[in-house]
């Protein structure tokens, strides 16, 4: 029933235990010299309802958590601070073993177990929830064992920055302060509440020997009454909710339980009443541990949520991609025009808030700062148009309806790409310097027209003869400037020869996938310079900040995919192995990994490493040859 992610452990590996307890080092000493610290991020699991996201620490306590919407203010933040900043914890007051968890099969429903002891945690997904407007959360938390909890029931509202009041409810408290009520539901429970600063803390000892103890936060109401609907028949409808999405997928046959877990992860991040799909649930989880690269990816980057709607097409399913379709196209007749579409937007559609310093947070493992909001927003990023037409172009390959309005925006996409494809932009990786007339940019821009070509002949049977000279005047210019000089390798920039690993992407996807020689002497390039153990470095030119962050996940699959491409599948698999090998006990990835210190980084989970891993598992199922696209 249970559905534990398989980690293979290796002389010299960190185990899924040591991943739990936070007993971690270099991955060479990590048995025999424990380094302390923060909870790896990866040890952490995710609760869902496709509105918000959970973290959940592999002691049972909720550590972060956003209402109503993932990117919203925090009521838990301890996973930036300490636990004053918020926490809900459970633990039994006398734990006879060490906590185990899982996901109970293909689900967001989470078990924590200390043997006999049992902590089931679960985002209510009941009723269509997920697809309604954020506004209504329920987190429910159900206790189980022979004897007794200790609970700490500690919210902190924005991030412990606004006064934090609980009041007495018959079978409750209600959290007062808040701008929308909430309340936590727990009848029969004698709750101690505790001044704790400013604010106000509850503690509980929770006698579960007669039976089950259910504990419900409820946002959005002030009532303490009983559901209507019994918990049980909520777990289920949960539970089915999970499981009849997962049963959609049409797995490779290779790593499959990987890849449907991955799958589950990109649909959690999901926001189910738009259609967007969030980058990762977190903000200012270090890139470099104890330096500054701390970014909030609580929102919808266009380049990034196509490319995950594409992945899921790999695996034939087409309805998130139809939904993130329908959000772009609402998105786009509220802005003045096409061309200027911003690289990302809130998951409802709006722009960003102004990026912000939480200056009170300690911040991860004391990486400061705490940043809300993103300046990216403000960025020139013009490879978005690609991964659009793309995306549209692989719901016409899989059979789904091709609209006039899907039509519309494909046009809309290619105009810009000619209005737009010869200016430098700040490219993939958000660079805050100089605009550069980035490799990877042009060869989305490629994209745009090639693949809106399939639409325009295939799925709408029109000739646009304009748009075959566009794309091979793109690909000329790439060949011509973009190319290290003495190599056939791709540089990062026309005006940087320097290795970067989205080339490995822009062979894969662009101009150069049917020219082996390009992709053979970008791939040496890569992996003489960039190639980390199991990770591969984004680039190592100067990005104007302090600090080296960890090699990226998935670089490290686009590096897969592309010795895959090349027919070297031994390696190819190999690389796949010691990369996947990093996602923790419950088999979610951040999106770094430090080899040298065997520090889990960046936001968690990153969208990006479970789609890079779903990519890679399906080129290593195909035949060597076969096109990305």
């Amino acid at each position: 029933m249970f559905n534990r992610f398989p980690l293979r452990v290796r002389p010299g590996r960190i185990t899924a235990l040591e991943r739990a307890t936070g007993d971690h080092g270099k991955m060479e000493e990590a048995h025999n010299h424990p380094v302390p610290g923060p909870t790896p991020i990866v040890a952490h699991s995710i609760l869902s309802d496709q509105r918000t996201v959970a973290l959940v620490d592999p002691r049972g306590s909720i550590v972060w958590l956003c209402l109503p919407r993932l990117d919203s203010a925090p009521l838990f933040a301890s996973l930036l601070g300490d636990p004053s900043r918020g926490i809900f914890s459970v633990e039994p007051v006398d734990p006879p073993a060490l906590p185990v968890q899982a996901y109970v099969d293909d689900s967001f429903i989470l078990r924590t177990a200390w043997g006999p002891y049992a902590l089931t945690d679960y985002l209510d997904c009941s009723g269509g929830r997920p697809y309604q407007r954020a506004g209504r959360n329920e987190l429910i938390r159900v206790l189980e064992g022979p004897g007794v909890f200790r609970v700490v029931f500690r919210p902190r509202l924005d991030f412990g920055r606004m006064q934090t009041r609980l009041v007495p409810r018959e079978d409750g408290l209600e959290i007062d302060g808040w701008g929308d009520p909430a309340v936590l539901r727990s009848p029969g429970v004698q709750w101690s509440i505790d001044a704790d600063g400013r604010h106000q803390t509850a503690v509980a000892l929770i006698d579960a020997s007669k039976g089950p103890v259910v504990l419900e936060l409820r946002y959005g109401t002030a009532s303490t009454s009983p559901n209507v609907i019994t918990e049980a028949a909520r777990r289920d409808q949960t539970h089915r909710f999970w499981m009849s999405w997962a049963r959609t997928l049409a797995l490779p046959g290779f790593a499959d339980q990987a890849v449907k877990r991955s799958a589950l992860v990109v649909k959690a991040l999901c926001h189910g009443p738009t259609g967007a799909i969030a980058a990762a649930a977190t903000t200012s989880l270090p890139e470099h541990m104890g330096g500054v690269r701390n970014w909030d990816y609580r929102f919808c980057w266009i380049r990034d949520a196509c490319m995950a709607a594409a992945s899921l097409t790999r695996l034939s399913n087409t309805g998130v991609a139809m939904r993130l379709l329908d959000w772009l196209m609402e998105l786009l007749e509220h802005i003045d025009s096409p061309e200027r579409l911003r690289p990302v937007y809130t998951v409802v559609g709006s722009d960003l808030q102004p990026e912000a310093e939480i200056s009170e947070m300690d911040g991860y493992g004391g990486s400061k700062p705490v940043r809300v909001g993103n300046a990216a927003s403000g960025q020139v990023q013009l490879d978005v148009f690609g991964p659009i037409v793309d995306l549209v172009a692989r719901i016409f390959e899989q059979g789904a309806p091709v609209t006039p309005e899907h039509w519309r925006l494909v046009e809309a996409m290619v105009n810009a790409v000619s209005a737009r494809w010869a200016e430098p932009d700040h490219g993939i990786w958000e660079i805050r310097a100089e605009k550069r007339h980035h490799v990877h940019t042009k060869a989305m821009c490629w994209l745009a027209v090639e693949r809106g070509l399939v639409v325009a002949e295939r799925a709408m049977g029109y000739r646009r003869p304009a748009w075959h000279e566009l794309r091979d005047r793109i690909a000329g210019d790439i060949l011509r400037h973009g190319v290290v000089p003495g190599s056939r390798a791709l540089a990062a920039a026309y005006e940087l020869p320097h290795p970067d690993a989205s080339t490995l992407f822009a062979c894969l996807a662009g101009p150069m996938h049917a020219q082996n020689e390009v992709l053979t002497d970008t791939v040496r390039f890569v992996q003489d310079h960039l190639l980390r153990g199991p990770v591969v470095d984004r680039y190592r030119y100067e990005d104007g900040l302090p600090g080296r962050e960890g090699g990226w996940v998935i670089c490290a699959y686009w590096l897969v995919e592309s010795l895959a491409a090349l027919g070297r599948h031994d390696e190819a698999r190999a690389l796949f192995e010691r990369t996947s090998a990093l996602a923790g006990p419950t088999g979610l990835m951040s999106e770094e990994f430090e080899p040298d210190t065997g520090h889990w980084l960046g936001n968690f989970p990153q969208t990006y490493s479970h789609i890079g891993l779903i990519d890679a598992a399906v080129r290593l199922a195909g035949p060597p040859s076969a096109p990305r696209t």
